[in-house]
């Protein structure tokens, strides 16, 4: 049985490398308006800023930010990908956006505030969970 080898990771913010890198990669269209879907679910929070056509300019996601396992599901999470989209999009030249919430994790809230507090115009909010109208097939009765 050896000794154990205990690593520990200095402070739990956003791997600063992965964040220069994403900022590095703006794009060269430059647009006014655009559509942002949030998709957050329990596990991760995805979000994705497209133009009006609904072509997709830049996304992230807070795995991709550097989260791992559980704490790619938190609203800190979640926030810290909103921000990374919204210093991209206001590079860019996007002022105004229509929000589309998918999902019901614990990132919803958050990126929604983050986005508003960074500057960017907020024109509408739709949020297109999916519900379903009839569920899954319930099970078999037990037979003894």
């Amino acid at each position: 049985m050896g000794k154990k080898r205990i690593i520990t990771k200095e402070g739990t913010t956003v791997d600063q490398e992965l964040k220069n890198r994403s900022l590095a990669k703006t794009p060269k269209k430059k647009i006014t308006s655009g559509i942002l879907n949030i998709q957050s679910t329990f596990n991760n929070t995805i979000i994705t800023l497209s133009d009006k056509e609904g072509n997709v300019i830049m996304w992230s996601s807070s795995g991709s930010l550097g989260f791992k396992g559980a704490k790619k599901g938190t609203p800190f999470a979640a926030s810290k990908v909103a921000e990374l989209i919204a210093d991209k999009a206001k590079a860019s030249g996007i002022k105004d956006v229509d929000l589309i919430i998918k999902g019901v994790g614990a990132g919803r809230e958050s990126a929604i505030r983050t986005f508003a507090a960074k500057g960017l115009e907020i024109n509408l909010i739709r949020d297109e969970t999916p519900i379903p109208h009839n569920g899954p097939k319930p099970p078999k009765p037990r037979r003894v």
